[in-house]
């Protein structure tokens, strides 16, 4: 099976971090927002991700630490076999798993 692993950040202020290893299946031109609600739907639909895809006003709310950069979980691709590692904005207050307070 073609897949991508994502190493995503859970948890919240309270009660710390950890960070969680999901093996995804890949499909060509897959983005990573839709790598991450796969493994919503099928590892742990307590994943907390915040996206707002063809709503006015409200696009870019998937913004994230991509490989340790800032990104859009929406528009950065996923690769065949790769290791990704996700974690929220640490420029902005954190909430839960991948989302932050909104400006």
């Amino acid at each position: 099976m073609d897949k991508v692993t994502l190493k995503i950040t859970r948890g919240n202020p309270n009660d710390g971090e950890t960070v969680m290893d999901y093996d995804v299946p890949y499909s060509e031109g897959m983005s990573l927002l839709e790598a991450v609600l796969w493994t919503r739907a099928h590892h742990d639909p307590s994943l907390a991700v915040r996206y707002s895809c063809r709503s006015a006003n409200a696009c870019k709310e998937c913004s994230a630490i991509i490989d340790g950069k800032p990104g859009y979980l929406c528009n950065t691709k996923a690769q065949k076999g790769a290791l990704v590692n996700v974690a929220p904005l640490r420029s902005r207050t954190w909430i839960r798993d991948l989302v932050t307070e909104i400006d």
